[in-house]
């Protein structure tokens, strides 16, 4: 999940849903918003419970582990970024083509439904990430919040990071300029707006996933079918890993990305059976599911 972060366009949230534990994950992220609203509530010893129902050692292993990955990567993979953009673009694509195929397995039974909603969701998602907003030099409070809500809930979905989501409406290059200022006060709004909408959103997409788990994965598959347009490895422009524009495949370099695609799928398959062996579930079933 930490590698996952550090790539623009690629969220943590794929990894999560493709090893079987996002719903886990969601389930603990309610349980610590539910545990705060009590503190605000002045309810004190049901905060205590609450806290102490959480899956904490569930929860510290998974952030050290997002930990490690973005300490040990970052300054590697943001190199490969910068330097191999066609091949960085075509391993992650392949691995999230290939995550949305296995990840079929989590709907137990699809219907005409669920097919549109997945081919909805996938055809709003591509549509919407090859809109780009200029630049927001001076946002007011309410807009710094909602984007801290809206980061922190699309780190959460399969398919999109945040940081590509503020690059999409705007405000990526405002919240790094107020990060390298050190401007605490708008920082704060930020970390409160993501704070805020984390606890809410949570809530929400735990009840959805409580009663009508089939259609909201399927939304979510196709959430990360439409970002595959974010890791298009030629984009029109020399505008790098971010540019959603698409162009028409460089010929000296398709042979190449094909290979690091199939290499980034097969990748994918490899970390499928990592789950597997560790009983998240049975890597056979989920393999003859995508074929």
């Amino acid at each position: 999940m930490g590698a996952a972060d550090i790539v623009p366009g690629v969220s943590g949230g794929t990894v999560a849903l493709l090893l079987g534990i996002y719903d886990r994950l969601i389930e603990q992220i309610k349980s610590i918003s539910t545990a705060l609203s009590k503190v605000g509530r002045g309810d004190f010893v049901g905060f205590k419970q609450r806290i102490g129902a959480v899956d904490w050692s569930f929860l510290i292993s998974l952030l050290i582990g997002i930990m490690l990955g973005v300490a040990v990567l970052i300054s590697w993979l943001r190199d490969q970024i910068r330097e191999h953009p066609v091949n960085v673009s075509a391993v992650f694509f392949g691995l999230v083509a290939a995550s949305a195929l296995v990840a079929r397995r989590e709907i137990v039974q699809w219907c005409r439904s669920r097919y549109l909603i997945f081919i909805g969701s996938a055809g709003l998602t591509f549509g919407l990430l090859g809109l780009r907003s200029g630049s927001i030099e001076n946002p007011t409070m309410i807009v710094v919040l909602l984007a801290g809500a809206l980061a922190i809930c699309a780190m959460i979905l399969p398919g999109i990071s945040g940081s590509f989501l503020l690059l999409t409406i705007g405000l990526y290059d405002h919240l790094m300029g107020v990060i390298e200022r050190r401007d605490f006060g708008v920082l704060m709004l930020y970390a409160l707006g993501a704070i805020v909408g984390l606890c809410v959103f949570s809530h929400f997409l735990h009840w959805l996933l409580s009663r009508y788990r089939d259609y909201v994965v399927a939304g979510l598959l196709g959430l990360m079918t439409g970002s595959l347009r974010v890791l298009w490895p030629w984009p029109t422009t020399d505008g790098g890993i971010e540019d959603t524009r698409l162009g028409i495949p460089n010929l000296d370099e398709l042979s190449g990305a094909l290979i690091a695609a199939v290499l980034g799928a097969i990748g994918l398959v490899g970390l499928v059976q990592v789950a597997a062996r560790f009983g998240n579930f049975d890597v056979d079933d989920a393999l003859e599911s995508s074929s």
